[in-house]
């Protein structure tokens, strides 16, 4: 007989479809896409959102033309409409060493369900989806494509995937902000352990190509809380070594670094106009989907 094949479909939280019910999620930047969609395009086209009045070129077409201003002008105006298109979503996986942790799922299998999530409401939308995973070794990427087959590719590269190795986080969002040219929109989904001014420095290149960027930044509960009573062995999961410490003794410097770790991502994130969500994965997947999703469904993003 032959071996059925894993679906993995199961990474998709179905609570948080049935949230959504339908309504486009939108972004408030204009987007390039191949298309026409939901999205605001940085050209002009066709469409019941008017944009501005613009000059007659002899040549044009005249069906465009506004009578009334030429009455009360003696000048000829042609109307110029918002166009609107799908656009190209990037997820970008953070597949180091220290993803692994957690209990009783690590952030590493709660990103898979929510980067899968998300893709399939884009997808659903008639937006393109693509993704990109980082590893040390044999980095995938998957060319963002609009068809509804995409989330099963994505989901065949998702579901056997394991963390493994140091965090190439920073460096590669540089290679991607180099190789994404049309503008779309950039799902970074990691832990963030490295300098935060190196990942705003990456941020801020991705934004200087007019990407939007959401950071979805993974914690396991044990890390935001802290919670350890007695001596422990502290591993790197990312293979530099272990250290034997007292958790009490060192609590309070840890979780005041934690805290300006988080808050200098947050600002940096505020003042290049990204978006910044921080996740722990004790909560359901729903309520991440609602938090992002939150003044993105329906008219205007805000």
């Amino acid at each position: 007989m032959a071996r059925r094949r894993k679906t993995y479909f199961h990474y998709v939280d179905q609570d948080s479809l049935s949230r959504i019910s339908g309504e486009p999620l939108l972004t408030p930047f204009p987007m390039e896409g191949s298309v026409s969609g939901h999205h605001r395009s940085p050209h002009k086209g066709s469409s019941v959102e008017f944009a501005e009045y613009r000059e007659y070129t002899p040549g044009e077409d005249p069906r465009r033309m506004d009578w009334r201003v030429f009455a009360r002008t003696d000048r000829y105006y042609l109307k110029e409409f918002e166009a609107e298109t799908n656009l190209r979503g990037q997820f970008v996986l953070d597949c180091s060493g220290s993803m692994s942790f957690g209990t009783p799922a690590s952030k590493f299998e709660y990103a898979k369900k929510l980067v899968s999530t998300l893709s399939y409401l884009y997808v659903g939308q008639g937006d393109a989806v693509g993704l990109h995973t980082l590893r040390h070794k044999k980095p995938q990427v998957l060319p963002a494509k609009r068809n509804p087959s995409q989330v099963q590719e994505m989901l065949e590269i998702l579901g056997p995937l394991k963390p493994k190795g140091e965090t190439l986080l920073a460096s590669s969002l540089h290679e991607i902000a180099a190789s994404v040219r049309m503008r779309g929109m950039i799902f970074i989904v990691s832990d963030m352990l490295e300098d935060p001014g190196e990942i705003m420095d990456a941020v801020l290149h991705l934004r200087d190509r007019k990407h939007e960027v959401v950071l979805f930044h993974i914690f396991d509960p044990q890390e935001l809380d802290f919670t350890f009573d007695r001596p422990t062995r502290f591993v790197d999961l990312e293979g530099a070594g272990s250290l034997i410490t007292e958790p009490t003794v060192i609590r309070e410097e840890y979780l005041a670094r934690l805290n300006e770790h988080v808050q200098e991502l947050r600002q940096g994130c505020l003042e290049s106009q990204a978006r910044y969500h921080l996740v722990r994965t004790d909560s359901p997947l729903v309520d991440v989907i609602d938090d992002f999703s939150s003044g993105r469904i329906g008219g205007k993003a805000a």
